[in-house]
């Protein structure tokens, strides 16, 4: 059974970031302490700083050199959280300084890797001339001699333009936002993701360890997810974990409406919606209906709202799949998402029940998101920061050995000098890697679990 957690009724998110210069007396760590993490962060800065300037070297960093950094920071990362064994307190200062200092390198990189940065400032500038970013697909507009000179290149890097956004309402008015400060600048994005995954970190102080937070806050993929490459995941998981701390503070109702802008931001917070709100009553999931029907409805008035392209996305794609790659060998490609699907269902049902038995632990979104991610058709890496931070506070081998190696999903034909390659198909050692080490983690992690329960008994 999962632990409890308990929350002080106060919800003062600022309030963290204030005690965190003053962490002093009884609570100060030691020097040698201090010693260590800077050491680490320093390292850490070094790598990124790299990365930063490769970033902006002509084409894009080589693919040897951007996982050798990631191998790096990951190393120093698990090696300080290593250190940081029970008993030797984390410098909660240090891992908020560094990790901050970590995502000013990923802002001074840009992205990489990565064009989806397009869809999401051209979305803004539709979003800001028809006063919806929907409905419209961008290769109506090729032609358009109206379409400013600045958006024109934006335009023409746009991936799949025969397809109208996928980007749900939340996501769009962070993009309308960067817009209001800088149009075209992907700058003014990259700075809005960082902030909310700031906060993010800020909100997982009150669910987990210091020293679990670190995994994720020092994490070499949510650096280059979300600060190098502006993916708009930490909004939406900001807004989750959100509604956890509300619900477990008994603000139901403030959590029923952040819960709801977690999902009009991205549906995978839909998947724990019955997980936060399991102390709900009627009123409760009215509320999360009703603002959740308010974040779409006008979109959906003006003609469109992402969901019809998130349903051929879910219908039509395959990329970097895990379990359903060995589905799709015995099954068409319509029964084998038909199968993930069921088994996915039987694995949250059983969580579900799991969850009543233990109403007052935080939900095991780490099981849950990594069944639907190893299940579904497509696992780009940044979909895996769903999950991390409920890694931090169940932290397991598993997880965290997925945090880095699905960033082989970049070793891909469009990064690699292989003509003979599709540009998104993968050399034949990427995904048994990956799943591989995985696999080989999980089985670790069950057999310390194991052994845990003998000893115990």
């Amino acid at each position: 059974m999962p632990p409890r957690l308990h929350f002080r009724k106060e919800i003062n998110v600022l309030g963290i970031f204030e005690k965190l210069a003053s962490a002093g007396g009884a609570l100060r760590p030691r020097r040698p302490l201090l010693c260590a993490a800077d050491a680490a962060g320093l390292g850490c800065v070094a790598g990124y700083g790299l990365l930063a300037w490769l970033a902006h070297q002509p084409g894009e960093p080589a693919l040897a050199a951007f996982l050798a950094i990631v191998a790096w920071t990951a190393l120093l990362t698990f090696a300080l959280y290593a250190y940081h064994r029970e008993g030797k307190p984390l410098p909660v200062g240090r891992l908020i300084f560094w990790a901050v200092a970590f995502r000013i390198c990923g802002l001074l990189g840009g992205p990489f890797y990565e064009d989806d940065f397009h869809r999401y400032l051209w979305d803004a500038y539709r979003f800001v001339q028809d006063g919806t970013p929907f409905g419209a697909i961008p290769e109506d507009y090729f032609l358009d001699p109206s379409v400013p000179e600045r958006f024109q290149l934006t335009l023409s890097q746009i991936n799949n333009p025969h397809l109208a956004t996928i980007y749900a309402p939340i996501n769009q008015f962070a993009f309308l936002l960067g817009y209001a400060f800088a149009p075209g600048s992907v700058a003014a994005l990259q700075a809005i993701f960082i902030l909310c995954d700031l906060l993010l970190i800020a909100l997982l102080l009150r669910l987990a360890p210091a020293r679990g937070v670190l995994l994720y806050a020092w994490c070499p993929l949510v650096v280059k997810e979300i600060a190098f490459t502006a993916h708009p995941e930490s909004l939406g998981v900001c807004l989750l974990l959100a509604a956890i701390v509300l619900a477990h503070g008994k603000h139901l109702r403030s959590a029923a409406v952040c819960l709801a802008l977690a999902a009009g931001a991205k549906i995978f917070a839909l998947l724990l919606a019955p997980f936060v709100l399991i102390r709900g009553r009627l009123i409760h999931w009215a509320i999360f209906v009703g603002v959740l029907a308010l974040i779409y409805a006008p979109f959906a008035l003006l003609g469109g709202s992402g969901l019809a392209t998130t349903a051929v996305f879910a219908l039509e794609w395959q990329f970097n799949s895990a379990l359903f790659a060995l589905l799709a060998v015995p099954l068409s490609s319509f029964h084998a998402r038909l199968a993930a699907g069921l088994a996915l269902l039987g694995f949250w049902l059983w969580c579900y029940r799991r969850q009543r038995r233990a109403i007052d632990a935080v939900p095991r979104g780490d099981w849950i998101y990594g069944a639907t991610l190893f299940l579904a058709p497509v696992v780009n890496p940044w979909y895996f920061v769903w999950l991390l931070p409920f890694a931090a506070i169940y932290p397991s081998a598993w997880a965290w050995t997925a945090s880095v190696v699905l960033l082989l999903s970049y070793v891909t034909g469009l990064n690699l000098p292989d003509l003979q390659l599709h540009p998104y198909a993968h050399p034949f050692w990427v995904q048994p890697l990956e799943f591989g080490a995985v696999a080989v983690a999980l089985g670790w992690d069950l057999l310390r679990r194991r052994r845990s329960r003998c000893t115990a008994t």
